[in-house]
């Protein structure tokens, strides 16, 4: 989902957190072998490690990793051996007494660490998607030491030399744009992890990734466990008051999995506003569960993360001016489409304004409702704003999401809305492959198949959500295809819905529907990939230029042929009312004040914190101050919108995200100019779909981000496209 700046130094790819969250930072995840240049001994064909899997090649379609094999045990060896493979092949290319040039360099780099690639998304993945206290023994084992090994790598003077030599005849070499690119990026990469350091900077820059890399384990843990911890437990029935009787039902079951038989349990989710405050009419019940979620993170329980992400700031700072940059944002924006944190800045400052004042004009009108229904009125908060809001919008466009979940089934969703607008526009078609393993059984395969039938690739699909999986919804890839290694692709798409007891339908809110087409966007973006390389393959894109494709695609949920291909009733088969789908349409901009509030409020917090100076950086216990003084001066301090990560449990800027949240809306400028090229070309048409893919889709990372952009739709993206849909345009 981004350009990594040590990991691609080394083969390594980009795994996708999307959105919605986290790929992890590259100069923070996951290497303790001595950063020196020297190589590992070498290997021995031991018979008895043989049987591990990751040893071999993977014998399944497209390369699938074979999930029912692989064991917690597997994976320390299986690094172990992939890091002396890499250091090999590194060791190769320095040795060669050859003068340096593209293809015994470049190109050599380029063919490095297949191995470590291959374990690295495995573990990667899984550990994100169903954990266990031995893979996160592992990731917190291997966190320094990974760190350590791409330093070795990033930081290994020979290596650097032969890579320099290449870059400084580029202009004579003659190469294709896409040779030019790779080299240049390759370039790039390396003075950016430190290459030009002196011997003395370098060693503090290997101790601060090895810091940043156990400090960004941590987090994640802490993170997990926290949203378990905070978990509301209920004593009656009666106080789950709007709740439908499969969601009670849900809860029961969740408090009898943590052994509190007859009661009640509301599982929390990685965001600020929890979708439960929707549905409960008890209002006390409302606050708990609010406050719980605010206060994840700062309780000065085992789970606190203040220290973490202070520390995580100062060295992050420190590193940043190590490399001559003032702060970590400037170390960040250099490589993003905006350039610079003035760019950002002075986006975020024009959008404020007008979001939070149709917050508060949102707001006034809920306080009416609340004022016109409630025995004893009372101010509104922000455990009360999801609750009235629906009310409001019931009143405003006579329906309430309520009404609309029994039309969107989640297998239907996908199959006849999500797959069907893929086929629609791209020509792709899906088959459940239920031969094939999963890691986990509510995990689905499907093969892809091209425009003209061929094979394609795989997609897992990971939909609901467990105590074993981390918040929010993302994409990621297990293998990419370029033309140099070959290759298949074979991705995954995750969300975290609630999951329905036994024999219940899962219905979605159109939020989820949304979400689920979004997702689905990062997914094309790594299937058609067609590239050279695979430093570019897929979505090795700028932050915030990847997800525009999966904001385009969020398109077809609410495009009226596909949602009436997919909005059909679960019990009777009935297409939704075309009246009631009217409504839906009508209602899209509804309580847009709200949420462009809370997601700027989060943009503004993490540039706030990732421009700082070193000697700025606020302490542990500064932390929460710090956070409500930026909102405050920023006009972001309306209280019933709270912000939508605080920054205790901000996965995304931990993660893959620093200085880079902006990205959502940053893209959506183009994701909604792009929506306007196809309603002027004709809509879901597959001119339309081949000219996308052909032009942006496929190429990945092989051009400047804005170059795809150009190519694709001709012309440079209006904002004012991106302000109307939100209701901002005034």
């Amino acid at each position: 989902m981004k350009k990594r700046l040590l990991a691609t130094a080394i083969g390594l790819s980009a795994t996708l957190g999307a959105c919605s969250q986290d790929a992890p930072d590259s100069a923070t995840t996951m290497a303790t072998t001595p950063a020196t240049n020297t190589v590992a001994a070498p290997l021995t064909g031991d018979p008895a490690t043989m049987a591990n899997p990751f040893f071999t090649p993977s014998s399944l379609p497209y390369g699938l990793p074979p999930f029912d094999q692989i064991r917690p045990e597997h994976f320390i060896p299986a690094y172990e051996r992939a890091m002396r493979i890499n250091l090999q092949e590194v060791n190769t290319i320095t040795a060669n007494p050859d003068s340096p040039n593209f293809d015994n360099t470049i190109l050599a780099l380029e063919r490095s660490g297949d191995d470590l690639r291959r374990v690295s998304r495995v573990f990667g993945n899984l550990n994100g998607a169903d954990t266990n206290p031995e893979l996160q023994a592992i990731q917190r084992e291997m966190s320094p030491r990974l760190s350590a090994h791409r330093d070795s790598i990033s930081l290994n003077d020979a290596l650097f030399a032969r890579l320099d030599h290449v870059y400084q005849q580029r202009e004579e070499l003659n190469l294709p744009p896409e040779s030019l690119r790779l080299l240049e990026r390759y370039h790039d990469n390396f003075v950016r992890s430190g290459a030009l350091l002196s011997e003395a900077d370098k060693t503090r820059l290997r101790e601060i990734n090895s810091e940043l890399a156990g400090l960004g384990t941590q987090f994640t843990q802490n993170v997990l466990a926290e949203v378990n911890d905070s978990a509301v437990l209920v004593e009656t029935a009666d106080e789950l008051a709007g709740y439908t009787p499969a969601q009670i039902n849900a809860a029961a079951a969740a408090a009898t999995a943590r052994g509190h038989d007859g009661k009640y349990l509301i599982s929390l989710l990685n965001y600020s506003n929890q979708p439960s405050l929707r549905s409960l009419s008890n209002r006390n019940l409302r606050e708990r569960i609010h406050t719980a979620s605010l206060s994840r993170g700062t309780r000065g329980n085992e789970f606190d993360t203040r220290g973490i992400v202070a520390d995580t700031l100062r060295l992050r700072a420190e590193r940043a001016n190590l490399l001559g940059y003032d702060t970590h944002a400037d170390f960040i924006l250099e490589e993003r489409t905006a350039g610079s944190a003035t760019a950002v800045n002075e986006m975020l400052a024009g959008i404020v304004p007008v979001a939070v004042e149709n917050a508060k004009a949102e707001g006034a009108a809920i306080q009416q409702m609340i004022n016109a229904t409630e025995a004893v009125p009372f101010e509104l908060q922000g455990w009360d704003w999801s609750y009235y809001a629906e009310q409001v919008r019931k009143e405003r466009y006579a329906f309430d999401s309520s009404e609309v979940r029994p039309y969107f089934e989640l297998n239907s969703v996908l199959t006849n809305g999500v797959f069907y607008a893929a086929e629609k526009v791209f020509g792709l078609t899906f088959r459940l492959r239920e031969d094939l393993p999963s890691y986990h059984p509510d995990v689905q395969v499907w093969e892809a198949f091209d425009a003209d039938g061929s094979p394609l690739g795989l997609l897992l699909t990971d939909f609901y959500a467990r105590s074993s999986k981390r918040g929010g919804a993302w994409m990621n890839s297990y293998d990419l295809p370029s033309a140099l290694t070959g290759g298949h692709p074979v991705i995954a798409m995750h969300q975290n819905i609630s999951k329905p007891p036994a024999g219940e339908p899962t219905l979605l809110t159109f939020d989820e529907v949304t979400t689920m087409f979004h997702e689905f966007g990062h997914v094309l973006h790594g299937i058609m990939t067609d590239v050279e390389y695979p430093f570019f393959a897929g979505t090795s894109v700028p932050r915030d230029f990847v997800e525009f494709p999966s904001q385009v695609n969020e398109m077809w949920a609410s495009w009226p042929e596909v949602l009436a291909n997919y909005a059909l009733h679960y019990e009777t088969g009935e297409q939704i009312p075309q009246a009631l789908l009217d409504k839906v349409l009508a209602a899209e901009q509804f309580n847009q004040g709200y949420s462009t509030t809370e997601y700027i409020a989060s943009s503004v917090l993490d540039q706030a914190l990732h421009q700082l100076p070193l000697e700025q950086i606020p302490t542990a216990e500064q932390l929460l101050a710090f956070e409500e003084r930026v909102l405050r001066e920023n006009g972001l301090d309306y209280g019933p919108v709270p912000p939508r990560y605080r920054t205790a449990y901000f996965s995304h800027i931990m993660g893959g995200y620093s200085a880079g949240y902006y990205s959502y809306i940053w893209s959506e400028v183009l994701d909604a100019d792009a929506v306007e090229w196809f309603r002027e070309n004709g809509g879901m048409r597959r001119e339309n779909g081949q000219q996308f893919r052909d032009a942006l889709l496929s190429r990945g990372g092989s051009r400047e981000a804005m170059q795809l952009y150009q190519d694709f739709a001709g012309r440079q993206p209006d904002i004012s496209h991106m302000l109307r849909r939100r209701g901002l345009a005034e």
